[in-house]
């Protein structure tokens, strides 16, 4: 079989799946809207696949028999690449608006108490948008060390990708429940509100599909797997569940959440005997930092729901002004740490230049117009993936330097 073959055949499916979904999650007049936004998503898509795939052909680190392909490439990337992401533009979206819709219907039309509708909606409330910021580090962390991809890898990968996020965010939107009515950013991307009914099944459903995995992944590693899994577990379900709820006790809250995305990573490093250097651990501080910032800032929009709720947050106790001057500190120590770290870590410095210019335009916001600050968080989203690029392109320069 050709690569062109196998490459019709994911996007005759996911053009198939993208329009059925797209005609029935679409309100009347969106469907134009719709795919003009998948237009532009592949734009870019096409441009990064050209970027990513002619830097990793060069570098040798794959090739493709001439006489699978077609022979048309862009830069050195062949025209069957752009297959796989012109067929994730143009299902998932589509996806995404029939579950929203389903959603939005459900939660209007006040169903019946049960499990009817649970999956729809845990799979909202796990953020996929989200999913690739947990899944990446524990991924990078374990191919870099073992070099090599094997059962443990992937299958961390996919914990981290799905069950984790369900968990982590699941969990929090049962627990946040009151006081995300009272906030208006969700229902959405930014965190489902799930129906009461859908509270006890969705706690099972995060056990269910978390606990074996987490059994795997210990049994696959020594005692200090076994520590670093358990840290990211109490994390997770510490940051929420009642009694605990450490993300309403300020500062440990900015805490526990970038324990929540260094945690992956190093939990990857630990089941691949990574060896601990004063660089690696420079590494993983200017991580922490990153998160402590993206938290803290995070925070800022929700301080006036959260206020109303009676929920405590390092936003709510120190003011959107300091916290936003916070943030941008974090981000600028953390760009500074990775100077510190081997080459060609030093080139990430350059990557907390975006989110502090994201941030500093908020240096003097109030308490009362701290709500504002959304639409850089919905920027940050999105940095999120700029960033990704980045760092995957000094993930392949490291690569192609040890190898």
């Amino acid at each position: 079989m050709t690569y062109l073959w196998l490459a019709l055949a994911f996007i005759v499916a996911a053009g198939a799946a993208g329009v059925i979904f797209a005609r029935r999650g679409a309100y009347p007049g969106e469907a134009g809207r719709h795919w003009k936004a998948v237009g532009l998503a592949f734009t870019a898509l096409a441009v990064l696949t050209a970027v990513f795939d002619s830097v990793m052909i060069g570098m040798e680190l794959f090739h493709y028999d001439a006489s699978h392909i077609l022979g048309v490439k862009v830069g050195l990337a062949p025209i069957e690449d752009f297959a796989y992401p012109l067929a994730g533009v143009v299902a998932l979206p589509g996806l995404w608006m029939w579950l929203t819709r389903k959603r939005t219907q459900s939660s209007q039309s006040r169903t019946e108490p049960g499990r009817k509708g649970l999956v729809p909606q845990a799979l909202l409330a796990s953020r996929p948008v989200s999913w690739i910021n947990t899944a990446y580090p524990f991924a990078a962390a374990m191919l870099l060390t073992t070099r090599e991809i094997d059962w443990v890898l992937v299958v961390g990968t996919f914990y981290f990708l799905i069950p984790y996020n369900l968990a982590m965010y699941g969990i929090n939107d049962v627990f946040d429940y009151e006081s995300d009515l009272k906030n208006p950013r969700k229902g959405g991307m930014e965190g489902a509100l799930l129906q009461p009914h859908l509270h006890r099944p969705m706690l099972w459903l995060a056990a269910i599909t978390n606990v074996p995995f987490l059994v795997v992944l210990a049994v696959a590693g020594g005692p200090a797997g076994w520590l670093s899994l358990a840290v990211s577990a109490f994390a997770v379900v510490a940051y929420s569940v009642a009694g605990l709820r450490l993300k309403e006790r300020p500062v440990l809250d900015s805490l526990t959440s970038s324990t929540h995305f260094v945690s992956p990573a190093v939990v990857g490093l630990t089941l691949a005997g990574a060896e601990v250097t004063p660089g690696l651990l420079i590494l993983l501080l200017a991580f922490f930092l990153w998160g402590m910032a993206a938290h803290a800032f995070g925070a800022v929009q929700d301080i006036e729901p959260d206020r109303q709720a009676g929920i405590g947050s390092i936003a709510t106790v120190i003011g959107a002004r300091r916290t936003v001057r916070l943030a941008v500190v974090l981000w600028f120590v953390a760009g500074l740490a990775m100077l510190a770290t081997p080459w060609p870590g030093p080139l990430a410095a350059i990557i907390a230049v975006p989110y502090i210019a994201n941030c500093a335009p908020y240096w003097n916001v109030t308490d009362t117009t701290a709500a504002r600050t959304n639409v850089a968080w919905r920027r940050f989203i999105w940095l999120n993936y700029g960033s990704g690029f980045l760092v995957t392109l000094i993930v392949i320069l490291q690569w192609s330097l040890t190898s």
